[in-house]
């Protein structure tokens, strides 16, 4: 297993609702360790299985959950 850091600029990530809803939609992916997004500076850092996810990945999820990846 080998865990990788990304750190992934969000847009229309304005409020703790935004925050808990791009963080979830991380979590829920199966590989994904941890992800703690930054209101402030609007990036999300995930911490995830390499093997199992890409940043392609990644990405989606925030876009699917309503998400700009930025």
């Amino acid at each position: 297993m080998s865990l990788t850091k990304a750190a992934i600029k969000v847009g229309g990530m304005s409020c703790g609702h935004c925050k808990a809803a791009v963080e979830k939609a991380l979590g829920d992916l199966n590989g994904v360790k941890a992800a703690r997004a930054d209101l402030d500076s609007g990036v999300v850092e995930v911490e995830y299985e390499s093997d199992s996810l890409g940043e392609n990945d990644l990405e989606q999820a925030i876009i699917d959950a309503g998400y700009e990846v930025m």
